[in-house]
């Protein structure tokens, strides 16, 4: 079970974008401990920064550094499945071509979606089921009903370097998805206690709600400006469910230090 999160905020709100980073990903810390990551993006910037690493979140909390130029952002705390770890390409945010993705959940038919494209696995022993999604996403650039035909639990947010100024979010089924959206931007989190701590943090104000299954958003400039549905897999039923609570203690010790990071 991974944590997922992010945001599209306008290009002119003064909102600190490494606060709320530090702030959404201190959230969902608990949610995963083998690896943890962020990419972020501005609207004139070609390429997407990447930055992951295999640790927990409590780790890169304090090295959080997102600029203020950035409008784009996604963060990942992993508790992996599929696609060991200790390959970096295999953490996330994942990269297939273009696009740049996080994923909670499971894809069982990966191998057969990426068996067509000669840009999968663009990294020795890159085994991540996720980047099925991406791949999706990348060679259908963003159609909705291209999700169709993954099979498993999903929810999932990504970027496409043909798209600035995009934030691109689904939920399928199995995996919650929550939005929160307000005057300096949507934001999104795999819990609606992960937009309770950006509220606190970034003194703003949102209207949450859980995204239905099968919901497909484009973010830009801090709204949605988008909205599509498509038809997920309600077939899939996990033999094992996973617990929410992968890290036990990870969130309270990422919230403490994000108290103090916000005093100084």
């Amino acid at each position: 079970m991974c944590g997922i999160a992010g945001y599209s905020v306008r290009s002119g709100s003064g909102l600190d974008r490494t606060l709320a980073a530090q702030a959404l990903l201190a959230a969902i810390a608990e949610r995963g401990a083998d690896a943890v990551g962020y990419a972020y993006r501005a609207p004139d910037e070609a390429y997407a920064t990447v930055v992951k690493q295999r640790t927990a979140a409590s780790k890169l909390l304090e090295r959080v550094a997102v600029p203020d130029a950035a409008t784009q952002l996604l963060v990942h705390v992993r508790d992996y499945t599929k696609g060991h770890p200790s390959i970096a390409a295999n953490n996330h945010p994942v990269r297939h071509g273009p696009v740049i993705g996080i994923h909670n959940g499971i894809i069982t038919n990966d191998d057969e979606l990426l068996a067509p494209h000669s840009c999968a696995r663009a990294e020795p022993r890159m085994t991540v089921d996720s980047e099925a999604i991406f791949a999706l996403a990348a060679h259908s650039r963003n159609v909705a009903r291209a999700f169709e035909s993954l099979r498993g639990a999903m929810a999932t947010g990504w970027l496409d370097e043909r798209e600035p100024g995009v934030v691109f979010v689904a939920r399928g089924s199995g995996r919650p998805l929550w939005l929160g959206e307000g005057r300096d931007g949507v934001f999104f989190a795999s819990t609606k206690l992960a937009l309770e701590v950006v509220e606190r943090y970034c003194a703003i104000r949102l209207r949450k709600k859980e995204l239905r299954e099968g919901s497909w958003l484009a973010l830009q400039d801090g709204r949605v400006a988008r909205r599509e549905r498509f038809r997920p897999d309600l077939d899939y039923v996990e033999a094992d469910p996973l617990p929410a609570v992968r890290a036990p203690g990870e969130r309270e010790f990422c919230l403490t230090r994000l108290a103090a990071l916000a005093a100084a």
